[in-house]
C-alpha cells in the first residue's frame, strides 16, 4: 500500500498537471464537437442540389490541425456518433440512421477520416499557415470526395453527375474555409487550444 502511495505522488510530482489532462483534453474534444454542431445550422439550401452548404468542414479539419489527428478523429467520431443517435446536431436540427443513409451521408460519414488527414498532413508538414491550408483542402477533398461518390451510389447517378451536385458547387466555399482555417489555427494554437 505505501509503495502505491509512493508511485501515485512520483507521478503528480513530475506531471503536475497529470489530474487535469483528462479533463482538459474531454473538453477540448467536446468543444469541436460543440462548434460542429453549431455551423451545422448556418445552412444554406442551394435550389439545385440536396446537399446544403454549411460551415461544418471549417471546425471538421481545424479539429484535426488543432487537436491532432487523434483527437480530431476522435471528436469527429462522437459528432457522428451523437448524431446517429438521433440528437439534432446535423443540419437543419437533423438526426437519427435516416440522415446518414441520405443524401448528405456520404459527407457526414467521411468527418473523421477528414480531421484524421487533415491533422496528420498539418504535424507531417510542420503546421504552419501553409501547411494547416493544405491540410485542410486535403480533408475538404476527402469530404468531398466521400458525398459525391456516397450520391452516385444512393441515386443511381453516374459520378460524374453526382460530383456535379455534391461537389462542384462548394469547391469555392471550402477553399475561402481552408484559408479561414489557416488563421484560426495559429490563434487557438497560441491560446492553448
Amino acid at each position: 500500500m505505501h509503495s502505491r502511495e509512493l508511485t501515485f505522488t512520483g507521478i503528480a510530482e513530475k506531471h503536475p498537471a497529470y489530474p487535469y489532462a483528462g479533463r482538459a483534453r474531454a473538453a477540448r474534444l467536446a468543444a469541436f464537437v460543440g462548434l460542429t454542431t453549431v455551423s451545422a445550422q448556418l445552412a444554406v439550401r442551394l435550389p439545385f442540389t440536396p446537399v446544403p452548404v454549411t460551415m461544418q468542414t471549417l471546425f471538421v479539419v481545424l479539429a484535426g490541425v488543432t487537436l491532432g489527428a487523434r483527437d480530431g478523429f476522435y471528436a469527429m467520431l462522437a459528432y457522428v456518433a451523437i448524431g446517429f443517435a438521433g440528437a439534432p446536431v446535423f443540419a437543419e436540427f437533423g438526426g437519427g440512421p435516416h440522415v446518414l443513409l441520405g443524401p448528405t451521408g456520404g459527407y457526414l460519414v467521411a468527418f473523421p477520416a477528414a480531421a484524421l488527414v487533415a491533422g496528420y498532413v498539418s504535424g507531417g508538414l510542420g503546421g504552419g499557415r501553409i501547411a494547416v491550408l493544405t491540410a485542410s483542402l486535403c480533408g475538404m477533398a476527402l469530404v468531398l470526395l466521400s458525398g459525391a461518390s456516397y450520391l452516385a451510389l444512393i441515386s443511381g447517378l453516374s459520378f460524374t453527375r453526382a460530383a456535379a451536385l455534391a461537389i462542384v458547387p462548394f469547391v469555392a466555399g471550402e477553399f475561402v474555409k481552408a484559408l479561414v482555417a489557416s488563421g484560426l489555427a495559429r490563434d487557438l494554437s497560441t491560446r492553448g487550444f
